[in-house]
């Protein structure tokens, strides 16, 4: 359990914004290292990368030629929902994020537990659909193999185990190195923007597709919510930046506009390829191109552009996603099997590469069993379910913990904000209103049952061995990191 503010000492920290304090543990604290320019990145760069790479012909599958709808509304959700993020994190500036503020907030062992295990579900799903990606689309075209279904999978399969390798060696990578792989990957939309602006001067594209709704077999609001479920996808990655909040300098001041500027660029930079996608391409063929959408609009665009330079791009995107949620997976698992809230054994820590195998070795049999079952679709749909419903929760966490005063200044989000977020969070949830295929339900029902198996399996060795389970979402966090 974390310790009651009573037992808690303080002392206001250096380079701080005055008045914000930390718990003095007598551990030196993390290096304050990143300020705003270097947090901008980070957000753009963890908001970036697979969705947009590898689901835009699926969202267009769903929603028509008005592509940049979808895109928008789960930037107006998601941006309402960075509002409670702002207020949590400058309340609590702890790297433990939504499974810290549930457990202020309820106060409950069990969903504290079951929130940071569907965060790190929606890790394993999302790194699944990069692998799929991988697979399908930017290795075969980069090194011009040969596509078919068990090729794909294969490599899928060998991608997952080549990350996991990887994260066994204990890789982690800095914010300037993050830096560097957002530039990357910016640069391979930017050049589908170009593309879109030189072939419109050029007299090429229809506009009149940016308002086509496929509405053949359901009706234009199950269509957006539907198209909108997944588009959500491309939208999350902003809540992992509070796991850096011990890291900033004067967190409190530099996290609003550094996260809300950060979901915007990266919202402007998505609305804009998925306008370009819809001028050049009709819907129908941008699903049939499933992950390869973007390439189809590179050749009716700029049919001479070479596809290996932007396979390369697409293939760093999916590698850089895949391996980061990965490592955050595994972290985040190793972080509760240590707080002996599931089976300590997947806590092993490997006593030369000092990484936690056990844990890596669970998450990666996980993605392997996702890419050789669920499509891509279907696993960047969990992904966003998942997260949704946290989202659902942290949006409700942060008027219950209205009552839980600091003595610092902090960020205060509109209380209407919240609730609108929370609202619409849930809708997309929802089975029947959000227009999600039963399938997710199902691949994220499993996941959560398998984090069930585990909670029950460790209560009654723990209960037989006369022991208490008590979750400690800080330590959670530090797993994490």
């Amino acid at each position: 359990m974390s310790l009651p503010e009573s037992s808690v000492s303080y002392g206001t920290l250096p380079g701080m914004t005055e008045g914000i304090k930390e718990q003095a543990t007598g551990q030196p604290e993390l290096k304050r290292a990143i300020g705003p320019k270097l947090l901008l990145f980070f957000v753009v760069g963890d908001i970036l990368g697979t969705t947009i790479y590898a689901l835009t012909g699926q969202v267009a599958g769903k929603i028509g030629g008005a592509l940049w709808l979808p895109f928008l509304i789960a930037f107006v959700v998601a941006f309402m929902t960075a509002f409670s993020y702002l207020e949590l994190v400058g309340k609590y500036p702890k790297a433990a994020g939504a499974a810290l503020y549930t457990h202020r907030a309820f106060k409950i062992q069990f969903l504290t537990f079951m929130v940071a295990f569907a965060v790190m579900c929606s890790g394993i799903t999302s790194a699944s659909s990069a692998a799929v990606a991988f697979g399908e689309t930017y290795m075969v075209r980069t090194f011009g193999l040969t596509a078919s279904e068990l090729r794909t999978t294969l490599i899928a399969i060998l991608f997952v185990l080549l990350i996991a390798l990887i994260n066994f060696r204990g890789v982690s990578e800095s914010v300037k190195a993050n830096v560097v792989l957002t530039c990357v990957e910016l640069s391979g939309l930017l050049i589908i923007i170009a593309v879109g602006v030189y072939a419109v001067a050029n007299g090429d594209g229809d506009s009149s597709r940016l308002t086509e709704l496929n509405t053949a077999d359901q009706t234009w609001l199950v269509a957006i919510s539907s198209a909108t479920s997944l588009a959500f996808f491309a939208m999350v990655g902003f809540e992992d930046s509070v796991n850096m909040a011990e890291e900033c300098r004067e967190p409190a001041r530099i996290f609003p506009k550094a996260l809300l500027w950060g979901m915007v660029i990266a919202a402007t930079i998505y609305i804009l390829v998925a306008i370009t996608s819809s001028l050049l391409v009709p819907s129908d063929q941008l699903k049939t191109a499933g992950s390869s959408a973007l390439l189809k609009v590179l050749d009716v665009g700029a049919p001479g552009f070479p596809h290996v330079v932007f396979s390369a791009i697409g293939m760093l995107a999916v590698i850089n996603s895949a391996l980061i949620n990965m490592m955050m997976a595994s972290r985040l698992l190793y972080g509760m099997a240590n707080e002996r809230i599931i089976p300590r054994a997947l806590g092993t820590v490997h006593p030369f590469r000092r990484t936690p195998w056990v844990s890596i070795l669970f998450t990666t049999g996980l993605a392997v069993i996702l890419v050789s079952t669920v499509d891509i679709g279907g696993l960047g749909g969990t992904t966003s379910l998942l997260l949704l419903a946290v989202f659902t929760i942290v949006n409700i966490a942060v008027l219950v913990l209205r009552r839980d005063k600091v003595a610092h200044k902090h960020f205060r989000t509109p209380t209407v904000v919240a609730v609108v977020a929370a609202c619409l969070c849930a809708y997309l949830v929802i089975p029947g209103l959000s227009g999600r295929p039963d399938r997710e339900y199902g691949v994220a029902g499993i996941l959560l049952g398998v984090g069930l198996l585990l909670w029950v399996i460790n209560y009654f060795y723990t209960k037989a061995k006369g022991q208490k389970v008590e979750v400690n979402p800080e330590a959670l966090g530090k797993g994490r990191d």
